[in-house]
């Protein structure tokens, strides 16, 4: 059975300005003018769209169709005294008649071209899709020219770009983010409105700073524009351990003299909360650098595989030494 509320994508307590926003944003972008590589599953499409907006926006059709579904609409419900369906019970019964996609797409667009230009209003001739002047509005697509004003084809919004702040443990362990937006729309009576929308953001392990998310159209509505595409920006917040190169992760130690000399070791937090030991037994040089393997980032394209753990030493000296203290290293020295 056809869910028409899945159809118009509203919930079963949709009210009527609910419905005519849902059937007028699905209806221009079904309509098989518009869809001209696609026009037979468009076609269908625009139809279903048609006939669920048909039944749900009128009150009688509607309770019917929420007490006994499709097949009441189909069969026949008594409308008053009748018994069962068909109309078995001699009262008069009701009949599903739906109307023509066409009809109903006038109805919204007939005398306003949603568009930009002008479209006539009524019913049109030659049959649903056949003939109209609706065929030349959606022309335009198929011939390249949207986003140019001087077509009557509304041109597309600027851009609207966003900075999403992430730390290097979101990038590194991956993780959702909700963001909540405010902007304005137009109802079916081409009036602006504020709503608000909560979008989620599924962050990847291992993505780099400067990668976009887009939402497409999520920018205002407004008249003879296609609404602008909302982009996130991936931007990576300083971390105090962590430096990121690439796939690589860079991690300085301060070690003493004494330790870059005899040997050291200590141990490293990871950004997935492990402890990582680190030890050098030979002598370090200042600014000698130490690779481990696989402690890095998550590769995107792969995040079973990870980048390389750089650890780049940095030897502090003693700023003064006694006259004892010389003596003493250049007999442990030559």
């Amino acid at each position: 059975m056809v869910d028409y509320y899945k159809v118009l994508q509203v919930d079963r307590s949709a009210k009527d300005d609910d419905l005519k926003k849902a059937y007028r944003k699905l209806a221009m972008k079904w309509h098989p003018d518009k869809n001209p590589n696609n026009k037979k599953d468009a076609e269908a499409r625009f139809k279903q769209i048609s006939e669920a907006y048909d039944v749900l926006s009128d009150p009688q059709k509607r309770a019917i169709y929420d007490q006994y579904g499709e097949e009441g609409l189909q069969g026949g419900i008594p409308q008053q005294g009748g018994a069962g369906f068909g109309g078995g019970g001699g009262g008069p019964t009701f009949r599903f008649n739906p109307r023509s996609a066409d009809d109903i797409f006038s109805e919204f667009f007939g005398s306003q071209n949603p568009f930009g230009g002008g479209m006539g209003g009524g019913s049109r001739a030659g049959g649903p899709f056949g003939g109209s002047p609706m065929e030349d509005i959606f022309a335009q697509f198929r011939s390249g020219h949207a986003g140019e004003s001087s077509s009557g084809v509304p041109r597309k919004a600027p851009v609207i770009e966003r900075t999403l702040p992430c730390n290097l443990e979101d990038l590194y362990k991956g993780t959702t983010k909700r963001m909540k937006i405010s902007r304005e729309v137009t109802d079916y009576n081409g009036r602006p409105t504020t709503v608000e929308e909560i979008l989620t953001i599924e962050i990847k392990p291992g993505w780099k700073k400067g990668t976009k998310i887009t939402f497409p159209e999520k920018g205002n509505e407004q008249r003879g524009l296609i609404p602008a595409d909302l982009v996130f920006i991936i931007d990576e917040k300083p971390h105090s351990v962590f430096k990121r190169e690439g796939n690589d992760l860079i991690a300085v130690r301060k070690i003493s003299l004494v330790e870059a000399l005899t040997g050291y070791t200590s141990q490293l937090t990871t950004l997935d909360g492990r402890t990582l030991p680190i030890s050098a037994n030979s002598v370090v040089s200042p600014g000698q650098e130490v690779s481990i393997k696989g402690e890095g980032m998550p590769i995107p394209k792969d995040p079973s595989k990870r980048g390389d753990l750089k650890i780049k030493y940095t030897v502090k000296f003693p700023t003064v030494l006694t006259a004892e203290q010389k003596t003493g290293i250049k007999r442990l020295l030559m």
